[in-house]
């Protein structure tokens, strides 16, 4: 089978396609040919050597995939040969074929095809944990999403609202922000010109913003954070912006703010049934056109690194996914 192979820690250019063997399931794993692969940030990262995880070379980014079971442990249940399925994987996804838990597999949808299939798992799963669980976000209340375009952004603004939310989405260019209010956001908010904080203000009637879901870091979070309402609930997701941001704690204080943590992949792993609750209804609301991925661009696995350097110069709307065959 195809892979794309990362051989040493560097820029997504140095990526190779290379024929590697067939991996073989474990008891409890299932063996999947991947017909689509999500690309997220964390896979950018990985190659680069910058992620918590740092796999053995050669290794194959990817964390989510969507295709067809061809092989099945001798503990799994079921699934079986030639079902559709879309799983997460720690990595290994940009390949031809990939072996996945079966905890973490579930049947693909009728009517949803591979490519959202491969783009839904991580983000949603990511923006419902962070919304429900740590923010325990309510109707009525009012979500700030910095860097809305994105894939966890996009997420953000349609569970949001799916729970009741008024969403104001920040992005930085007029076709984002666009995207961002075809998803449902209730007003958008360009922090390249605009005051974040002023407008954030401005938006709320001087209250704030109740949840600030924040996977950009960076410039932007200070401000973010002088814009929350009193008793908020502010979100660490990422570092998209790429600098980890250091800030006032003297503000958290006088706004009776929480700073939360937001680790999909640790809570995914110590809660395997909640996680998995979370994911069934997910692909409900799904199914009830509540929310649906937005799928901007696909790529051929030759053209895998192109993918990242996309991401990587902030040009990705929604998802993108990689497509095998």
């Amino acid at each position: 089978m195809k892979a794309v192979l990362c051989k040493q820690f560097g820029p997504p250019s140095d990526l190779v396609v290379e024929d590697v063997p067939s991996p073989e399931p474990g008891p409890t794993q299932l063996r999947i040919d991947v017909n689509s692969a999500g690309v997220n940030f964390p896979d950018l990262l990985m190659v680069q050597g910058l992620y918590q995880f740092k796999p053995p070379f050669p290794f194959s980014p990817g964390n989510e995939v969507a295709g067809v079971v061809s092989a099945v442990g001798e503990r799994v249940e079921g699934f079986a040969v030639g079902d559709r399925v879309f799983a997460t994987v720690p990595w290994g996804g940009f390949a031809e074929q990939v072996v996945a838990e079966a905890l973490v597999t579930l049947k693909i949808p009728d009517g949803m095809s591979d490519d959202d299939a491969a783009a839904f798992l991580l983000t949603y799963a990511t923006s419902k944990h962070a919304l429900e669980d740590r923010a325990a976000l309510k109707a009525g209340e009012t979500l700030l999403v910095l860097g809305a375009a994105g894939g966890v952004g996009i997420a953000a603004i349609q569970i949001g609202k799916a729970m009741g939310a008024k969403v104001i989405a920040a992005a930085s260019s007029e076709a984002k922000r666009a995207a961002c209010l075809e998803a449902g956001a209730d007003a958008t908010i360009d922090y390249t010109t605009e005051d974040l904080k002023a407008r954030t203000k401005e938006l709320t009637d001087g209250r704030g913003a109740d949840v600030i879901y924040d996977p950009v870091g960076g410039p932007y979070a200070e401000p973010a954070l002088r814009a929350i309402a009193w008793e908020g609930r502010y979100l660490v997701v990422g570092f998209a912006a790429g600098d980890i941001p250091k800030l006032p704690f003297n503000l958290v204080l006088l706004k009776g703010c929480q700073v939360v943590g937001v680790f999909w992949g640790s809570f995914a792993a110590r809660e395997i049934e909640r996680n998995r609750a979370h994911l069934e209804e997910l692909i409900a609301w799904r199914e009830a056109g509540r929310i649906a991925p937005v799928v901007s661009k696909t790529y051929a696995l030759e053209d895998a690194h192109e993918s990242l350097l996309a991401l990587e110069r902030r040009e990705v709307i929604g998802k993108v996914v990689i497509r095998t065959r």
